[in-house]
């Protein structure tokens, strides 16, 4: 697979190739580590793939390298960077941790507790968001509002509670943005409802919140700026689930936020709204969002909830662009809750609740192929890519691959049935497959 080389690529790979500091094959040591490590909820290039080779098609269970015990489940996806794997994990008493597995053998590392108080709604816990790493610092976040940061030996750098510094996180089905990392700087979004309700899983008598956008020195964890987000949504729809993205376009780099019915390009310097557009007309009390942005050759896709469109967006707006820089909408088979994938220049749309699968051209957003997966279960992950294939599993484990080409194939699947409810998202590094159930955390490749 080749990846167009971006400013987002080439600075992940030069902070490893600085953390280890490698003084050779400059060229060839940036593409090999980019491909290694999956240190972002969405990967190396924050759009789902990754460059790994090798992996297999259709997986079998003499495939499993190792299989870790897991004390609780949780919709984080685990995060890879070399031969340490980061889960986030409640367990029976309530206690939210970060634990390191060995990725060679899947030994425990350590184990850090950041939390307490796990709290279970609906599909969610307290234990959603996933960790991030630089190779240098593993940082976690939990619905509870705590935040921490250690280093790769599992010694703590830092630690502070954002639910006394800003209020407690108002979401009803629990917080599961996950943070980012980009250049040097860590972003956390918090786009919550106000007032909040009493019946919110953390309400603590204050009901006044704001959403908004927080930049943090990663090193320290002192915040470098606080933007406020308005929104003109009402009631449930202020809420989002979405992790923000870094694009880098033609008038410079910003980030990508997607909540409160709309999505926003925001100035990496402090945080200033640049532009925003709305993904649908229709206003609903109860439309929260929990796709994330992805972009791709300067266009910016997002997707509304609960059967709205995928809307793509060209870049290098100022102002309101709903109506000026819409490129295209998709609508027949649309995503509620998986964020699309793009890999090798191609746009794939998951919709998890029906259990099909779309591949999109991402200039025009015609359809290419679409197909129905071959599970009964719903599938709450997002999409991941690798090796011209397309990786994801289904609530009981069930882990499907299928083929990124010119032509909807399922090329194979493998049941980790019992296991129950899984609903994170494959991550891909090392050239091996991370699957993580309720109860344990598997690590696929070739012997």
């Amino acid at each position: 697979m080749v990846v167009e080389e971006t400013g987002i690529t080439l600075g992940i790979r030069m902070n490893a190739l600085i953390g280890y500091g490698m003084a050779v094959g400059l060229a060839c040591g940036l593409q090999v580590l980019a491909a290694d490590n999956w240190a972002q909820w969405r990967g190396p290039t924050f759009n789902g793939a990754t460059t790994a080779k090798g992996l297999p098609a259709s997986p079998t269970m003499d495939q499993v390298l190792w299989s870790a015990p897991l004390p609780g489940p949780s919709g984080a996806t685990p995060i890879i960077w070399n031969d340490h794997v980061f889960i986030h994990t409640p367990d029976e008493s309530g206690n939210l941790s970060l634990i390191a597995f060995n990725r060679v053998d899947g030994k425990e590392r350590w184990r850090q507790e950041v939390g307490i108080g796990n709290k279970d709604k609906g599909r969610n816990n307290m234990a959603a968001p996933s960790p991030v790493t630089d190779g240098k610092l593993v940082i976690s976040l939990f619905g509870t509002g705590d935040l921490a940061a250690f280093d790769m030996d599992g010694k703590p750098i830092w630690k502070r509670s954002l639910a006394k510094d800003f209020g407690r996180f108002s979401v009803m089905w629990i917080y599961g943005s996950s943070p980012l990392l980009y250049k040097g700087r860590l972003y956390i979004q918090v786009l919550q409802r106000s007032p909040m309700p009493p019946d919110y899983p953390l309400f603590d008598g204050k009901p006044e919140r704001e959403s908004f956008l927080l930049c943090m020195d990663p090193t320290t964890g002192k915040d470098l700026w606080k933007q406020v987000r308005a929104t003109d949504s009402t009631l449930e729809s202020q809420e989002s689930y979405a992790t923000p993205m870094p694009f880098e376009g033609k008038d410079g780099t910003q980030l990508l936020v997607v909540g409160g019915d709309h999505v926003s390009g925001h100035a990496l310097a402090d945080g200033a709204e640049v532009w925003r557009a709305r993904l649908y007309e229709k206003r609903d009390d109860w439309y929260r969002i929990v796709t994330s942005p992805v972009s791709h050759g300067g266009m910016i896709y997002a997707a509304g909830p609960k059967g709205q469109p995928v809307v793509a967006y060209r870049e290098g707006g100022k102002g309101n662009v709903t109506t000026s820089h819409e490129a295209w909408r998709f609508t027949e088979s649309p995503t509620d809750w998986s964020t699309p994938l793009v890999m090798d220049g191609k746009l794939f749309v998951l919709d998890g609740g029906k259990k099909v699968l779309s591949r999109l051209d991402p200039k025009t957003g015609a359809k290419v192929w679409s197909g129905k997966l071959p599970v009964r279960e719903i599938i709450w992950g997002s999409p991941t890519g690798a090796d011209g294939k397309i990786y994801f599993h289904s609530e009981d484990g069930t882990l499907v691959v299928c083929d990124a080409g010119d032509e909807f194939r399922v090329l194979g699947t493998l049941s980790f049935a019992g296991e129950g409810p899984c609903r994170g998202s494959v991550a891909v590094a090392q050239d091996q497959i991370f699957v993580r159930t309720a109860t344990k955390l598997h690590c696929i490749g070739k012997k």
